[in-house]
């Protein structure tokens, strides 16, 4: 928790402060955009759009409460409203221009933080479901990492814009992380030994 909230604390201020780590991240985005099929591009970043994350989680928070995973699903749906709560006000502070736009509110990437909690909160409500065990997180990984790809590659966000949201979301995941385990625990507990 707190190597994230470091991270993300560094990366804020190098952005607001328009420190050393800002220029380098401007000179790979300026470097990075136009890279890749458009089409592909395009598809990769339209995985952050609400139209196609909260669905996603919808289903899991749905089958999650099928199964009587109450708990499990408030953190995950607390967590995905957190995100506007955080990201708007951090866009309006931060006030960062866009790679190809003297437009201001890049920073943190709003499609960047929807992909990561969406796809993160569900893999968590989903995992150990199905098998093998390792393919929710996985899934939820490479959907999050190629909508970040996506929108550098599209010239929609900076590279820093993604990784901050990243570290926001990482902390924003700890909570449905935290009732999902715990959860588990009290449910395994109670199983009977042979």
């Amino acid at each position: 928790m707190s190597g994230l909230s470091a991270l993300f604390a560094l990366t804020t201020w190098q952005i607001a402060a328009d420190g050393p780590l800002r220029g380098l991240d401007e000179r790979a985005g300026r470097a990075l955009v136009g890279h890749g099929p458009r089409w592909l591009t395009e598809f990769f970043a339209d995985l952050g759009n609400m139209q196609v994350a909260l669905p996603v989680l919808a289903c899991a928070i749905g089958w999650s409460l099928l199964r009587g995973r109450r708990w499990e699903v408030l953190g995950a749906a607390l967590a995905m409203a957190a995100v506007p709560l955080l990201v708007v006000p951090l866009k309006d502070w931060i006030a960062r221009p866009g790679p190809l736009t003297d437009a201001t509110g890049y920073y943190p990437s709003g499609h960047a933080a929807t992909a990561a909690v969406a796809y993160g909160a569900s893999a968590l409500l989903l995992a150990g479901r199905a098998r093998p065990a390792w393919m929710m997180p996985v899934t939820a990984v490479l959907l999050t990492a190629v909508t970040g790809i996506g929108l550098v590659l599209r010239g929609y966000h900076w590279p820093l814009d993604v990784l901050g949201s990243w570290f926001l979301c990482g902390l924003l995941l700890l909570l449905p992380y935290g009732l999902v385990s715990r959860s588990r625990r009290r449910s395994s507990s109670r199983t009977p030994s042979c």
